[in-house]
């Protein structure tokens, strides 16, 4: 069993500590700048001008530290229990190389952002959605602290992606750490409630291909549409990106104080 200064703890406690304490940081670090140190200065520059209630931040937090205990029940059934035999894990960087270590972080991110769209438009349907998705939708005006407000069957849903990709292809735990550190910062992100990237964005050569904070806080505000992660060309290759998405982009960049 595995000591951290003496103490003796199970691999899933380990990473529960793990997850719990990049979400906090990182969802704490981003709440407090646009929440409370730039709220008054920044806040016409909110997606939706109205600042969640109270109750609703508390809402999220506690469904994210649900959500993280089963993303390390999650982890720990992959790294610690004989599954991980049957799986690509490997341990050593030499094996594949350090090119393949960076492709594989790329191909990760490809990988989950197609399991994504479909796993979360297979949420809306009218059937399940109740029963996986609709704790997420309660928080129709996000904030930082949604990242990972799931009901506990959307958590299992969101955290065998790690399970997928590991008996999918070699990847080291590092490089998934690597990877679900860029998932959780661009997760949070796309619950900001703020846009980040400049004018014309979304419309340019690069931009109309990566999802945005707004096009996610479409979703939020409207149920439907823009079911994309990292990127948008799932929305845009089956249709289902919102209409007014690109106009609402430029609205929202165009205000002023």
């Amino acid at each position: 069993m595995p000591s951290f200064n003496g103490i003796q703890l199970s691999g899933f406690w380990i990473m529960l500590m793990l997850i719990l304490i990049r979400y906090l940081v990182i969802a704490f670090l981003l709440f407090f700048v646009f929440y409370y140190v730039k709220k008054k200065r920044w806040a016409f520059k909110k997606i939706q001008l109205k600042f969640p209630r109270m109750n609703d931040y508390a809402r999220e937090i506690s469904y994210s530290i649900l959500t993280s205990f089963i993303f390390a029940g999650i982890g720990y059934i992959l790294f610690f229990t004989p599954i991980k035999k049957f799986t690509y894990l490997y341990t050593s960087i030499i094996d594949f190389g350090w090119t393949y270590f960076f492709v594989s972080i790329l191909l990760m991110l490809l990988i989950h952002d197609t399991y994504f769209y479909w796993t979360h438009r297979a949420m809306h349907h009218p059937r399940i959605f109740k029963w996986f998705h609709q704790v997420h939708h309660q928080s129709m005006n996000p904030s930082p602290w949604a990242a990972y407000s799931f009901h506990p069957l959307e958590a299992v849903v969101e955290a065998s992606i790690v399970i997928v990709l590991a008996f999918l292809m070699p990847v080291h735990p590092l490089s998934i750490s690597l990877f679900l550190f860029i998932m959780m910062i661009y997760n949070v992100y796309g619950h900001l409630g703020y846009e980040i990237y400049p004018s014309g964005f979304s419309n340019s050569i690069i931009g109309k291909w990566i999802n945005t904070s707004l096009s996610h806080n479409q979703h939020h505000q409207f149920f439907d549409g823009n079911y994309g992660l990292y990127f948008l060309w799932w929305d845009r290759w089956m249709g289902t990106l919102r209409s007014d998405y690109t106009s609402q982009f430029e609205k929202v960049k165009s205000r002023v104080p």
